[in-house]
């Protein structure tokens, strides 16, 4: 440090063209003093004789800050103890090892490798745990700073008071530093310059806790490469990453395993055991929020009373209240308040109507739609509100908020009775007229519903084939099931029963039983609170076909006779014919299933319907090829079935008919012809998507295989099958092709010998 301020003191003087002489004379410092401070012999350099030397030496601003800071560094070693700031951390810490490895690999690049003061920017939501994760890896990493550490606590989102001034931290860490008050310049600029003087070169760590803006942060930060800097904050700090490569680590909610540790950390192993759905509910209700998990267990240590049942019951029933304190630094909303305090009027309403979205989460088009906004309006303040730690975006690009900043926006930020339901009618019809046109890309033949007028602030996405419409429904299956409920809570009954139709060919696809009946059980509800015979017809209808997958057979007769009443109420020949058709897949009697196949292809003729009738044609050969009936009269209704759909382009209906054809051709001998049949039907299924037929046609193609002797090719299509099954849940199919596959491994063992 002498060094530097006695360089800086005779590089000026020559810049000057002065003597040593000629600068005590111009100045009125003695020549001695000037020498003393050359050589470094004075160690201790007053400041007025220092603004007396600037002065002569006519210095810029700029220079003058640079020569008094250069002239602190040059006093006499003191007797400041290291500073050593950092609190205790909180206890007890759990977890969080892959964090702290990366705030490892982060820190490493400080050891003097890196070309610039080494900073993390750790951002995550309040309460999420980033103050505990940054003290955890400071302490533990301590002793590789020998120079000492340094803590602020910047106060951004502090519940009771106003964000720090950076100044004030700068003059902190100046008098941890033991620079004497009367050696500290004036202006903050000149300040900040002492700081990074008296830091360069030092070995020293400085945590800077609850940042509110990168504005706040610049001015603390180090100018030397042998420091390194750790940034809590709500904020992503995007100007520090930027503008000082920081290296950002976002902190997210404990997983299960780690809430549950911290529970036992701070309850003991012994409560914990004694019951655990309690502590699941308590886990799954506190969402991985360290902050809401604490706060419980500090209910429970200090209520040993309580079971954490009831713990968990409260937690149910009122969230916020029950996580609130008096103290706002242990009270999760406080900390929220703090949060949403930071954000402007807009930003606000926007967080509140996510709030209410249906769902999990949401896409950035679904977003636009609920906030009436464009695309561009829409993303930029989502950025907000993520830079915020309020929403999250994942990899795909899908917007998520936890479920307690979820109840709490609700609250505190819920719209306008108005407001609520036009925007909540936006995402309804949103996903309505998106998850129609892909059930019309899914099945072109099938006949459309008619739907409201879209509203314009409504942008749905184009899908342009198949493939596209089975990810748009995988991607959002779970937030129009939530779509379904929320106009069932608004007694938007249109829309409720309009969501089941566009989802029943995904859900048959994809082998959704259960949520096919329970979408259908709703719809029926809803279709019957309107005027709408036709709704009501279609709604018992499909209801059925959901009770018929499930094998529920009464309840399916009672859905299906209900259509069936209706449509002949109305004299509908279709709409019967409709019904017809579904009973015929009821009853294991094969005599009656074909009965009303056959009095379905009646009603369907004369109709011009040519996909329904070749429908009835494909059931009425199925339902004779299941009763051996003549072999003539069952392929010749499937090939009429198999022309019409070619005729019409109707893919779906090909595949079934080729199944139909391949099974045919099995039970009469032509054991070649069912192979090839049903191997066209398993390529049409894979192009549709449609695993659920597919894995049908696999376990139907293994008997032909298993009659030629290609045992091989056979356990190769019983395993694809029994593998689907499995993975729609379909365990009693899976059974019955493993028990098929076992009986083929015992024969051909037979066949082999010993």
């Amino acid at each position: 440090m002498g060094d530097h301020f006695a360089a800086a003191i005779r590089r000026f003087r020559l810049r000057a063209g002065l003597t040593q002489e000629a600068l005590a004379e111009r100045s009125g410092v003695s020549v001695s003093t000037i020498r003393g401070m050359e050589t470094g012999r004075r160690r201790n350099p007053q400041l007025a004789s220092v603004r007396q030397l600037a002065a002569a030496l006519e210095l810029r601003s700029v220079e003058l800050d640079t020569l008094l800071a250069a002239a602190a560094g040059a006093a006499e070693p003191s007797t400041v103890p290291v500073p050593r700031q950092l609190p205790a951390p909180p206890a007890p810490f759990v977890g969080r090892l892959e964090e702290l490895d990366l705030l490892d690999a982060a820190m490493r690049a400080g050891s003097g490798e890196a070309p610039n003061v080494v900073v993390a920017a750790i951002a995550g939501a309040g309460g999420v745990g980033k103050s505990w994760l940054a003290l955890h890896w400071a302490h533990r990493n301590a002793d590789r700073y020998p120079d000492g550490q340094l803590f602020v606590d910047l106060r951004g989102f502090s519940p009771d008071s106003d964000p720090m001034d950076p100044a004030v931290a700068v003059r902190g860490f100046l008098d941890a530093l033991g620079v004497e008050p009367d050696r500290i310049p004036v202006a903050p600029h000149a300040q900040e310059a002492l700081f990074r003087s008296l830091m360069a070169d030092k070995q020293m760590l400085l945590l800077l806790d609850n940042a509110v803006d990168t504005a706040q942060v610049t001015p603390l930060l180090p100018g030397s490469d042998s420091c390194v800097v750790a940034v809590t904050s709500r904020n992503r700090l995007s100007g520090l990453i930027t503008g000082h490569g920081a290296h950002l680590l976002s902190v997210d909610t404990l997983p299960d395993t780690e809430a549950r540790a911290l529970l036992v950390a701070r309850l003991g192993a012994a409560r914990i055991e004694a019951e655990p759905a309690a502590v699941g509910e308590l886990i799954r209700l506190c969402g991985g929020f360290p902050l809401a998990l604490s706060i419980m267990a500090g209910r429970a240590h200090t209520h040993p009373h309580l079971s954490l049942a009831e713990l968990a019951d409260e937690l149910r029933d009122d969230a916020l209240d029950v996580l609130e304190d008096a103290d706002p630094a242990a009270s999760l909303p406080a900390v929220l308040s703090s949060s949403h305090r930071a954000l402007t009027d807009g930003e606000a309403e926007v967080l509140g109507l996510l709030a209410i979205a249906p769902g999990p989460d949401t896409s950035l088009r679904a977003a636009a739609s609920l906030i009436g906004r464009d695309l561009s309006r829409t993303r930029a303040v989502l950025r907000r509100l993520e830079q915020a730690s309020l929403i999250s975006r994942d990899a795909a690009g899908r917007y998520r908020m936890h479920d307690l900043i979820r109840r709490y926006a609700t609250t505190a930020h819920a719209p306008a009775d108005d407001a609520r339901s036009t925007a909540l009618r936006r995402a309804l019809a949103y996903y309505t007229h998106t998850a129609h046109a892909a059930a019309r890309l899914l099945d072109s033949h099938r006949e459309p519903i008619e739907l409201g007028p879209l509203d314009p602030g409504c942008l749905p996405p184009a899908l342009p084939d198949i493939p596209a419409a089975m990810d748009w429904f995988d991607t959002e299956h779970r937030n129009l099931l939530a779509a379904q409920r929320t106009a069932v809570t608004h007694a938007w009954h249109g829309t409720s029963w309009q969501l089941a139709w566009t989802l029943n060919d995904y859900h048959y696809r994809r082998g959704h039983r259960q949520d096919q009946l329970a979408v259908w059980r709703i719809a029926v509800d809803s279709a019957c609170r309107l005027p709408d015979p036709g709704a009501q017809i279609l709604t018992h209808r499909l209801l059925g076909r959901a009770h018929v997958v499930l094998g529920h057979h009464q309840e399916a007769i009672d859905a299906l006779n209900q259509a069936l009443a209706l449509s002949e109420q109305q004299n509908d020949r279709a709409l019967q014919a409709q019904a017809h058709y579904t009973l015929a897949s009821i009853w294991p009697d094969g005599r009656r299933a074909l009965e009303h196949a056959r009095r379905a292809l009646d009603l369907y003729r004369g109709l011009d319907q040519p996909i329904a009738e070749a429908n009835a044609l494909n059931a009425v050969g199925w339902y004779a090829a299941l009763l051996g009936e003549a072999d003539d009269t069952a392929r010749r209704h499937c090939q009429a079935a198999l022309a019409l759909y070619r005729h019409h382009r109707d893919v779906n209906g090909q595949a079934q008919t080729l199944d139909s054809l391949g099974y045919i051709d099995h039970h009469s001998g032509r054991h070649l012809d069912a192979v090839e049949h049903y191997r066209q039907a398993i390529g049409l299924y894979r192009d549709l998507d449609n695993l659920y037929e597919a894995a049908d046609t696999l376990e139907r193609l293994g008997h032909p295989y298993v009659a030629l002797c290609r045992h091989d090719r056979a356990r190769e299509v019983w395993l694809e099958a029994r593998d689907l099954y499995r993975r729609q849940g379909r365990d009693q199919e899976a059974e019955e092709v493993q028990r098929q596959l076992d009986r083929l491994s015992v024969d051909r063992s037979r066949v082999d010998g010993p």
